[in-house]
């Protein structure tokens, strides 16, 4: 899409999840990632096998800058899950452009909705079509933890 912007110089998007870092990823999302702290190493594996999932790499040395995951039937729904970007490359628009990535990645399935839920980067995602809700108190939870 034309409205995705463009990823910074030396960054590449890539939706091989055999290149994702997992041990990486995982010790990201347990130890950095408030919706994930101390998340097993196997539920996260779990959760990367039944998800598609997306990275960011530098160019140069290869090494992960950024990961995603999105759970989705291919039809109809999708939940962006798991955002996260290495703190060293905040700031410089790898975020915005790695969800416009991978929105456009999911374009083709012809989904009716994607959905997130964030306590703090409501910005990164408005800036590739992301909004509240219409009708939120539509929309229910059965929270099992």
């Amino acid at each position: 899409m034309s409205d995705t912007p463009a990823l910074p110089a030396g960054y590449e998007f890539s939706a091989d999840t055999a290149r994702v870092d997992v041990d990486r990823v995982h010790g990201w999302l347990s130890a950095d990632a408030y919706w994930a702290i101390g998340r097993t190493r196997e539920k996260h594996e779990r959760a990367m096998a039944s998800s598609l999932n997306f990275g960011v790499y530098d160019e140069a040395s290869g090494e992960q800058v950024a990961y995603a995951r999105v759970v989705t039937d291919q039809a109809l729904f999708a939940w962006l899950a798991d955002v996260y970007v290495d703190p060293p490359v905040r700031g410089k628009g790898v975020g915005t452009a790695f969800v416009g990535r991978i929105r456009d990645h999911l374009k083709p399935y012809g989904l009716r909705r994607m959905l997130l839920a964030t306590h703090d980067a409501q910005g990164v995602y408005e800036k590739v079509g992301f909004r509240p809700l219409d009708r939120p108190d539509q929309w229910m939870v059965h929270p099992f933890e």
